[in-house]
């Protein structure tokens, strides 16, 4: 059995192989890019008017103007200011040669085709070319995180098709003759199989790929089948249950079969002691509990932070200070305890009600973990906790 951090050091610190891709730049969202991004052009490409208004010389404005143009976005102006004329502009629309400002329509006064500036002073109001991007200049680089703002970056600079990481591949294997599929009424010593479908659903949240499996039978057999399966298709099997020290836990001994080299399998850690993490030639192994808590937890701490390695990503967790609400006891402190919290605005945390690491629903209503480490059976009302929000 090794602390935590042991384990998560392992993981975080584990040989990986990324690959790559190029996508349509649409379809971006969620992936990492693996190329600095450059600009073809300048933005603004042209000189042009941050404002409606009138595009004339700013040392003519105490005589009046004769309107001489109008230019709205997207047309080339055909005339060219001089002293005594001015051109009627939009927003976004090209300053036409000659003008060095744009006045604002509220500061002007129209006498038949004259305009007559009323205002006191005006900056010029003008976008200059290139003033917020020179065409060469890196405008997204590699290994940025793509958000919808920088879609938009992408399509102004003509990056339709990027290059990214490619999202890793999840197996997910279910173990237990006494697991059915959650359509399935349960007979008489069974029951439905929650932690497949709980598994799929946090690895598209962590921007996965889930492959499912099924559920592998109780001999080695059956679970060699099934994993030879997965390695054809995934960077990353799950396994939940069988990982333990019954008769029926085969999951240490095939993997060794398939030369997986058995990093850890005991972490100290309540719920979630009997955690696998296993490697083979860049595809690794997770071995988790049976119980549903025990499996969201352990992904969550340490199969997310792999995931998030192999799209090109490290997510480092985030931990932070709390005051707890209430005093906190717990029996035994050989190991590390993750309890189910809930954390407030205001930093303050609350345990929820929870039996056990096949209490899942404990987590419907909790909405963060608080870490209370090896040798601390009690906490105090008041005292600051380590907690992670989930």
């Amino acid at each position: 059995m090794i602390p935590f951090d042991d384990a998560l050091y392992h993981v975080l610190h584990a040989e990986i192989k990324k690959t790559t891709e190029r996508i349509a730049f649409t379809d971006a969202v969620g992936f990492v890019l693996a190329e600095d991004i450059f600009s073809d052009v300048d933005m603004p490409p042209f000189d042009k008017s941050a404002m409606d208004g009138y595009a004339c010389i700013s040392t003519g404005l105490k005589a009046p103007m004769e309107e001489i143009e109008i230019i709205p976005a997207g047309k080339i102006p055909e005339n060219k200011v001089v002293p005594g004329t001015c051109a009627r502009i939009m927003t976004g629309a090209m300053i036409p040669r000659g003008a060095d400002c744009v006045v604002r329509v509220e500061d002007t006064h129209r006498n038949g085709n004259q305009v007559i500036y009323t205002g006191t002073g005006t900056s010029d109001n003008i976008c200059r070319q290139g003033e917020d991007i020179v065409s060469g200049a890196l405008v997204l680089q590699k290994d940025a995180l793509l958000n919808p703002q920088h879609i938009a970056i992408l399509a102004s600079v003509g990056a339709i098709k990027p290059l990214v990481y490619s999202k890793p591949s999840v197996a997910v294997i279910s173990t237990g003759d006494e697991l059915v599929e959650p359509n399935r009424v349960p007979e008489t010593g069974q029951i439905r199989n929650s932690n497949g479908s709980q598994l799929i659903s946090q690895i598209k949240q962590a921007g996965a790929i889930p492959w499912y499996m099924g559920i592998a039978p109780d001999t080695p057999e059956g679970l060699q089948l099934i994993i030879a399966d997965a390695l054809k298709k995934a960077q990353v099997i799950l396994l939940t249950g069988g990982v333990s020290m019954g008769d029926y836990d085969y999951v240490p001994q095939v993997l060794t079969e398939f030369d997986a080299q058995i990093i850890f399998q005991s972490i100290a850690v309540q719920p979630g002691r009997p955690t696998l993490f296993a490697i083979r030639n860049h595809q690794f192994f997770f071995g988790l509990p049976g119980n549903p808590v025990s499996s969201f937890v352990q992904f969550e701490l340490l199969v997310r932070p792999l995931l998030s390695r192999l799209s090109g990503y490290s997510v480092q967790p985030c931990v932070r200070k709390a005051r707890l609400t209430t005093d906190y006891f717990r029996k035994n402190s050989r190991r590390m305890a993750i309890v189910p919290v809930h954390i407030t605005e205001n930093d303050e945390v609350t345990p929820v009600e929870y039996h056990g690491s096949a209490h899942i629903h404990a987590y419907v209503s909790a909405n963060g973990m608080m870490l209370v480490e090896i040798g601390i059976s009690s906490l105090k009302q008041g005292e600051l906790v380590d907690v992670r929000q989930i």
